[in-house]
């Protein structure tokens, strides 16, 4: 199916993991649920809402306008705050500084650079917000947490998001608001590297899907914000490793792949021999005075053509992967003692890492819903 797809045809499909869904149904049925098993509420208010949030562009100094527009919308989507707040790794403060200015209400921060610490709290300072950041290192063993505090986290990585669900829950923070992100930058994993569960009922649930920490990558591989350029360089990128792989197959004689390192922007610029010399160097390799690198960028312009078709397939999974580990968060919430909803709090063209957990703690025993595993 996906090799008769043109390229227009995949430049449609690669940011529509819906619409490919109905396509690949035809084979494999259960995909027709799909609409219907990763649908979410919105949990934004509306848009005057959403602009009364956000902080007015002449006090986001250093805040990138998308930056500023999500922190926006997240304030918005978690309407009146009864509590002062904790930003969990808040960076120079953005969202922090938001909070305040919406609620009224003061707002901490918990961040690890220094130099990101003292640029925030110059700007609180500069525009008289009630915002102070702390440098603290929200992993280490013996943080304190303020009690009576509203814990919230906007695109916190992997552990760190991870972090404040379970040092929240147990310094039982009468809520807590997370917007997760790359939860594959993990360590709570088993020794063979599985993912590991943080619910009871989930490590208790015989479920075949058991993830390695690394295929957790595949729930954030979404460039629907990235610019143009940005696309267009990455795609290059993808053709030069590509291409730099068939080379390295042909002159070690072994067909296994070499993982290469990051490499500068910058490098782009010189072309694709150059490109193969670097990585070369990189794996120590030396290359033949007389490669053929046309013919070689050609053969990895080619695979790229059939790895983004086939790719296509895989990024339908994306959402369900994300969804799978993100109401494991939410039932853990509730075996804690909050009540927990899950929504939308933005479009996904302002960010693909759009989904907003937002739990309240509950008087009385735990109450546990599984209506969503």
């Amino acid at each position: 199916m996906v090799k008769e797809l043109t390229d227009a045809e995949c430049d449609e499909l690669v940011d529509a993991p819906g619409v490919m869904a109905k396509h690949a149904a035809r084979f494999l049925p259960e995909l027709a649920l799909y609409e219907r098993l990763t649908g979410l509420p919105e949990l934004s208010p509306g848009l005057a809402d959403v602009v009364a949030a956000t902080l007015p562009e002449v006090r986001a100094t250093d805040m990138p306008g998308r930056k500023r527009e999500q922190a926006g919308a997240f304030a918005a989507a978690l309407g009146p705050l009864q509590h002062a707040t904790l930003d969990w790794c808040s960076g120079k403060g953005h969202l922090s500084r938001t909070l305040a200015a919406h609620s009224q209400k003061r707002a901490e921060g918990y961040e690890w650079d220094p130099q990101l610490v003292l640029s925030g709290n110059r700007l609180a300072a500069r525009f008289g917000d009630s915002v102070q950041i702390h440098c603290q290192d929200v992993m280490a063993q013996n943080l304190s947490i303020p009690g009576a505090t509203h814990g919230v986290a906007l695109h916190a990585c992997g552990d760190l998001h991870r972090q404040l669900l379970r040092r929240g829950a147990a310094a039982a923070l009468p809520r807590l608001s997370i917007s997760p992100c790359c939860y594959h930058k993990t360590f709570h994993k088993t020794k063979d590297g599985i993912y590991k569960v943080l619910s009871e009922r989930a490590a208790a649930y015989d479920n075949r899907l058991k993830p390695h920490s690394d295929d957790l990558r595949l729930a954030v591989r979404e460039t629907v914000t990235a610019p143009a350029g940005v696309r267009a360089q990455t795609q290059t990128l993808s053709q030069w490793r590509l291409g730099f792989d068939g080379l390295q197959r042909a002159v070690r004689g072994d067909d296994h792949y070499l993982q290469l390192p990051s490499c500068s922007p910058r490098l782009i610029r010189k072309g694709f021999s150059a490109f193969c010399h670097w990585a070369a160097e990189k794996k120590q390799l030396r290359l033949p005075e007389n490669t053929d690198f046309d013919y070689w960028l050609a053969h990895g312009i080619q695979r790229h053509a059939e790895v983004r078709r086939y790719e296509l397939l895989r990024h339908v999974f994306r959402r369900p992967l994300e969804l799978w580990m993100v109401l494991d968060y939410a039932v853990y919430l509730e075996e804690q003692g909050y009540r927990v909803r899950l929504g939308h709090f933005c479009a996904r063209s302002l960010t693909p890492r759009n989904l907003l957990l937002d739990a309240v703690r509950v008087c009385g025993t735990p109450r546990v819903r599984h209506s969503h595993l």
